[in-house]
């Protein structure tokens, strides 16, 4: 019986696994052993460290590693890039690049967002007593202006891990009390995920997610089963606000970047009595020292 010789890899993917070998070569010859640890040792032909030094750091095998910097076709997981990128001493951008070029999801990746600028942050700040926040198509709210802070409650004082439109909704008091017509506002975001989430289904953030959510809101996982999908619109919302009463707002996006990825959103008054509230409460917060957070 004659053998089926395995397809030939497609040229991007050839193209892909020696652009990782290239970038894991010339992260490699860039760290002394002394930065990791590791004793001179005898006169070195290249710069940096060495191969089997580098699988040490990373408790993989040499040969393994070996492979994977000569482009060969092996499986890596995203446990040993972990491992590889502390041993590199990678920053937050080239581990990032790696597990891109890897074509593996990384399980712990950074909420920051390259089109959260000082200018954005600038432009926010203008924009009050508007509330304006950067949100990622995950609903992590990433950076907001001091009226979006007060929107409901005192965002500065919610956990990283726990600003998130949709954790806040489901979960959290103040923002189930505050956002009017909920039942509405509730589905339409679970909606918008689903819809978001097919781009990035195998991505452990969104898994996780998803998963807290299902566990800690009976809500959420009903309207979760109902595979509702639907894209981001500009629409009226409405806020109870503890401070100044009912906020009729118009919810409108700008998008940061190509696709639905993260956008700006900017909450507009539907009439006189809602812009003369958010000037209250805005003049009702700016006694506290001058803020603009951006979560990490």
């Amino acid at each position: 019986m004659t053998a089926t010789p395995s397809p030939a890899p497609a040229a991007g993917e050839l193209i892909r696994r020696r652009e990782l070998a290239d970038f894991l070569r010339s992260r490699r010859e860039r760290i002394t052993p002394d930065q990791v640890g590791l004793p001179p040792g005898r006169r070195r032909r290249t710069p940096g460290l060495r191969r089997e030094e580098v699988a040490q750091l990373s408790a993989v095998g040499v040969t393994w590693y070996t492979w994977l910097q000569q482009a060969r076709d092996i499986q890596v997981s995203a446990q040993v890039l972990d491992a590889v990128a502390r041993a590199l001493l990678l920053d937050r951008n080239e581990r990032a690049h790696l597990f891109v070029l890897a074509g593996v999801p990384d399980p712990s990746p950074s909420k920051d967002c390259p089109y959260v600028t000082p200018s954005l942050l600038a432009m926010m700040r203008q924009l009050e007593p508007l509330p304006a926040c950067v949100m990622n198509s995950r609903y992590d709210i990433l950076a907001y202006n001091r009226t979006y802070a007060h929107l409901v409650s005192d965002l500065d004082q919610v956990p990283d891990a726990d600003r998130n439109l949709l954790w806040l909704v489901f979960t959290h008091p103040d923002w189930r009390e505050a956002v009017v017509d909920r039942d509405e506002f509730t589905r339409r975001c679970t909606a918008q995920l689903r819809a978001a989430m097919a781009e990035h289904v195998a991505e452990p953030a969104w898994k996780t997610l998803v998963k807290r959510l299902r566990q800690t809101s009976q809500e959420f996982e009903q309207l979760w089963a109902r595979h509702e999908v639907v894209r981001p619109s500009s629409t009226p919302k409405r806020f109870l606000n503890a401070r100044v009463g009912l906020l009729n707002l118009q919810h409108s996006s700008m998008w940061l970047g190509p696709g639905n990825g993260s956008r700006m959103v900017v909450y507009t008054p539907l009439d006189d009595e809602a812009r003369t509230r958010l000037e209250i409460l805005l003049a009702a917060v700016r006694a506290e020292p001058p803020r603009l957070t951006v979560a990490v």
